[in-house]
């Protein structure tokens, strides 16, 4: 399994569901989709994507481009 960080290719606002995508083996359109249909019900699921935006890590970049 991939780490869990937010990648820097792939994002559509902070990352959180591409990093989730990456984590667990599916599409990043899956996890997207999951997200806005768990937002139908009750609960903190905004905040919850606020605070994994603000505490995963960005993917560190491994090419070194001169």
């Amino acid at each position: 399994m991939a780490a869990l960080a937010r990648p820097r290719d792939g994002r559509m606002i902070g990352g959180v569901c591409a990093a989730l995508a990456r984590r667990f083996g599916t599409s990043a359109t899956t996890m997207r989709v999951i997200f806005l249909a768990s937002c139908l019900l009750p609960g903190p699921q905004i905040l919850l994507y606020l605070a994994l935006w603000l505490l995963l890590p960005t993917e560190k970049t491994t090419s070194t481009a001169w």
